[in-house]
């Protein structure tokens, strides 16, 4: 089996790599990057030597390159991870969304048609789904659920996702698509939630929360969405659409001030800040499909994960602070430095 990642030095797609290598060691796998900000060839490096392993460096957008790349490894499968994922850039700058989420996507599945492939795989969010109020904790996102978006990014990977599908109906292209909730765990970009608290607390600076920090996420540890995908590539109906989720709804505050605890650290650092544009109030996931069609549970709890998150954080700053003390951050002053 011959898969291309792409977005596979990002934070869930060399994830996926490292899983992927691990589970399947007769698998030969492609990592197709970009190499944005977000995408760290360091976060490989474990990985550059396995003779199955090839890293290409490319723009999915950038049609000749991706056509190049299939006809000389003739893929199997595509699994696309590829995308700009952080709503706040999302609202700082939508074009970039529109063409990467979108019109990468198209590319690659044009690219699927033209030289054949057993299965395309696109990488969704929940928030294609819009948000749930805080006072129904009965509701639940299901793969039937009305896309109703919130943010330019979300809207993007929505319009991925019915591309897609089309693509499916039209041409007849073998796809799935799996929706998640958020994820966490190792080599998880700074900009985010959870790792951007950890580092923050570490150098005691302030931890930057938006509105009133009662925003709740359902939290799924990256290793238990890898395996999900992994079942979806082999096992899934083609056509289908996949919810998947941790059972693990927290509030971003109570995520903080957990964090905070752990590293022994006061919660006096905790600074309220203005919310983000249109910032969306609940997401919760029920993944009742996968578990029924494909026996898939999460198997971490967020109780462990969030441990071994910290800690993985703690010993791996040699990973992180080379980000951090870079471009990454004139763009956190410039999200958080007046708010």
């Amino acid at each position: 089996m011959n898969i291309i990642i792409t977005g596979g030095a990002g934070f869930i797609g060399s994830n996926f790599v490292f899983h992927m290598l691990q589970t399947h060691p007769e698998y030969r796998i492609v990592c197709l990057d970009k190499l944005t900000y977000a995408g760290n060839l360091s976060t490989l490096e474990p990985v550059m030597e396995n003779g199955n392993f090839r890293f290409v460096k490319a723009d999915i957008c950038d049609r000749a390159a991706v056509y190049q790349l299939f006809e000389e490894e003739h893929p199997d499968m595509v699994v696309n991870f590829a995308a700009e994922s952080h709503v706040d850039r999302s609202i700082e700058n939508p074009g970039i969304f529109l063409e990467t989420n979108i019109m990468g996507t198209a590319v690659l599945m044009d690219a699927c048609r033209k030289y054949g492939i057993t299965r395309y795989h696109q990488v969704s969010t929940d928030e294609v789904y819009g948000d749930l109020p805080l006072d129904r904790p009965d509701l639940f996102f299901t793969e039937d659920t009305p896309i109703h978006t919130s943010s330019p990014y979300s809207s993007s990977k929505a319009a991925a996702d019915l591309l897609v599908l089309a693509y499916h109906r039209t041409y007849g292209l073998p796809v799935t698509i799996s929706r998640c909730s958020n994820n966490y765990g190792p080599y998880h970009f700074p900009e985010k939630l959870i790792p951007l608290m950890i580092i923050n607390a570490l150098h005691d600076k302030p931890l930057p929360v938006y509105g009133d920090g009662l925003n709740v996420r359902d939290w799924l540890y990256v290793e238990d969405h890898c395996r999900a995908i992994d079942l979806i590539l082999h096992k899934g109906t083609v056509g289908e659409v996949y919810n998947v989720g941790g059972h693990n709804e927290m509030k971003n505050i109570d995520i903080v001030k957990l964090i905070c605890r752990t590293l022994g650290k006061p919660e006096s650092l905790i600074q309220f800040v203005t919310d983000r544009k249109g910032h969306d109030r609940r997401y919760a996931i029920d993944p009742t499909k996968i578990h029924r069609e494909l026996g898939w549970l999460p198997e971490t709890k967020f109780a462990d994960g969030i441990q071994k998150t910290i800690q993985w954080y703690v010993t791996h700053e040699d990973w992180w602070q080379p980000i951090v003390s870079g471009e990454y951050m004139a763009y956190y002053e410039k999200m958080y430095g007046n708010r």
